[in-house]
Parts: structure tokens; C-alpha cells; sequence
């Protein structure tokens, strides 16, 4: 009756070597997952103040990207407020003709006083109409409190920086962006942009970072289109951090 139960319990067990190999392919699963969004984010960043300044912008190329896109290089300059989370302010001119555009959330509204637009949005079943600091090649934690989740692709060979597939929490909404990661700044220092029938739009290189404070920064920005033709290029000016914007700086009255 014992060398039976020794006999089935030898059966039944698990040997050392065995032991040691489940728990290798266990190790080896958990690592796989690689690295989590959250250690790249810009958490010390609370508000921030800036220009852009168009420095190229090739209407002909621009338009193969997409419409909305290339109007926004109509502006010479553009000034942004943005604060967290998800709150952005932005104002700009062109032909003595000045627009407010402002994001709360989900909430959008524009306004022309000359042309006596004010029209509001609700943008929760749209996120890939909003602006975020994604745009500017900046992560921060508000930006995967309800609008982005990240999956970790693979580490880029080349560059040695983390790459990430970027997709917004509501479904509705399939378009997406992969980004490459600067692990030590940050920042993101390249973004693919993709549409929801999931067709790439254009590729967009953050560049020349500086720190403002404990915070990093791209001070300018390449887009390419899928022709792989520089389509606009974008320098980011007079740079303010954490001077403590008020909520009423986002409010349209």
C-alpha cells in the first residue's frame, strides 16, 4: 500500500527540474509584458504655456492628411494653455480674424466673435477629435485617466526606446496612434497616426526636447505624410510650467 501511494504520488508530483521550468516560462510571461505607460508620464507637469509657430506648412502635402489637420497651418501662430487633466485653451488669428477653441473633457467649444460662431460639442463618443498634450509629444497622467489606454509593443532595436500602441477607452472611436518613447525624458519623439478603418495618416517627429523646470518638452515638430513628404514643421516657443492657471482661463464666457 505505500509503494503504491510513493508510486502514484511520483506521478502526480512535479520534479525539481520540471518545478523550475514552469517557473521560467511563468518569469518569462510576466517580463514579456514589458514596461507600463505610467513610468514614462510627466507628473510633476500641472499647467503649461506656449506658442507655436509655424515654420513650413505645404498646403498641397498637408491636404493628403487630412483637412482639419492642414487648416491648422493656415495660423502663423497659435497660443496654448493647458492644464490637468484634459483642459486646453487655444487662441489664434488670421486675417484680422481671431477663434477660441477650448477642450473641458469631453467638452468642446468654439468661438468667432467676428464671425458670430459659438457653437459647443460633446466629444465623448468622438475622442479622436480631441486635443491632448499627445499632440505637443507630451505624456501625462491625465491622459489615461478617461481618454487613452497603452499596450506595450516591443522595444525598439534601433533607437532603444519603448513603443507603445496608444487607443482610446471608449470603443466607438478605433483609430489609434503608436508611439516611441524616450525612457530617461519622457517624451514621445515619434508618433504614427492612424484613422479607425485603421489606414495610416501621417508620422510626426518630436524634436530638439528641452527641460523647463523638472518637465521636458519637443520645441519643435515634423509631420510627414504617407508619401513620406515633410508636410509641416512647427516650433514651440516661450514655454511657462506650472504657473498655476486658473479653471476660470478655460471657461468661455
Amino acid at each position: 500500500m505505500g509503494e503504491t501511494t510513493q508510486r502514484a504520488g511520483r506521478h502526480l508530483a512535479y520534479s525539481y527540474p520540471d518545478r523550475f521550468m514552469i517557473l521560467t516560462v511563468f518569469l518569462g510571461l510576466a517580463t514579456s509584458q514589458g514596461p507600463n505607460i505610467q513610468q514614462y508620464v510627466q507628473r510633476d507637469l500641472q499647467d503649461a504655456s506656449f506658442l507655436a509657430r509655424k515654420v513650413r506648412g505645404n498646403q498641397r502635402e498637408l491636404a493628403k492628411i487630412n483637412k482639419d489637420f492642414g487648416n491648422s497651418y493656415r495660423f502663423d501662430k497659435i497660443a496654448f494653455q493647458y492644464k490637468e487633466p484634459l483642459k486646453l485653451r487655444v487662441e489664434a488669428t488670421v486675417d484680422s480674424t481671431s477663434a477660441l477653441y477650448i477642450i473641458d473633457g469631453p467638452r468642446q467649444t468654439v468661438r468667432v466673435p467676428r464671425l458670430r460662431i459659438r457653437q459647443t460639442f460633446d466629444l465623448k463618443n468622438a475622442p479622436g477629435r480631441r486635443q491632448s498634450p499627445l499632440d505637443f509629444g507630451v505624456l501625462t497622467p491625465g491622459m489615461f485617466t478617461e481618454l487613452f489606454q497603452a499596450k506595450y509593443v516591443r522595444r525598439d532595436r534601433t533607437t532603444g526606446e519603448d513603443v507603445f500602441d496608444l487607443t482610446y477607452q471608449n470603443p466607438e472611436d478605433t483609430s489609434r496612434h503608436r508611439v516611441w518613447v524616450d525612457r530617461e525624458k519622457g517624451i514621445t519623439t515619434k508618433r504614427e497616426w492612424y484613422n479607425q478603418p485603421g489606414r495610416q495618416l501621417a508620422t510626426f517627429f518630436y524634436e530638439e526636447p528641452t527641460k523647463v523646470g523638472s518637465t521636458w518638452f519637443p520645441t519643435r515638430m515634423t509631420v510627414r505624410n504617407v508619401d513620406d513628404v515633410v508636410a509641416g514643421v512647427t516650433a514651440y516657443e516661450a514655454m511657462k510650467i506650472n504657473t498655476g492657471l486658473a479653471d476660470s482661463v478655460f471657461e468661455v464666457k
